[in-house]
């Protein structure tokens, strides 16, 4: 069986959000609610809950975005500070 990127669901206290998503993106949700449930034994009943996951997936993925939250934050030249103080 071809393994999936997100694992069995955490059951964890949501935040409600509205966002409107394109019909083929819910479709393909779907399609991905039922593989991720054969793959793991459980069944996913609402697959919009396979966004947060996603998102999580992608964002702690992403080695761009990782950089930019390890890279220190310019401090600004003491030279510069006495200047403009």
């Amino acid at each position: 069986m071809t393994k999936l990127k997100l694992g069995p669901l955490a059951d964890d206290k949501p935040v409600k959000i509205t966002v409107e998503i394109p019909a083929s993106l819910h479709r393909d949700l779907t399609a991905y609610a039922d593989a991720l449930g054969r793959a793991n034994g459980q069944t996913i009943a609402d697959p919009l809950k396979l966004i947060v996951p996603m998102l999580q997936r992608f964002i702690a993925t992403d080695r761009a975005f990782a950089k930019t939250r390890t890279r220190p934050k310019p401090q600004p030249d003491v030279a510069e500070t006495e200047r403009s103080g």
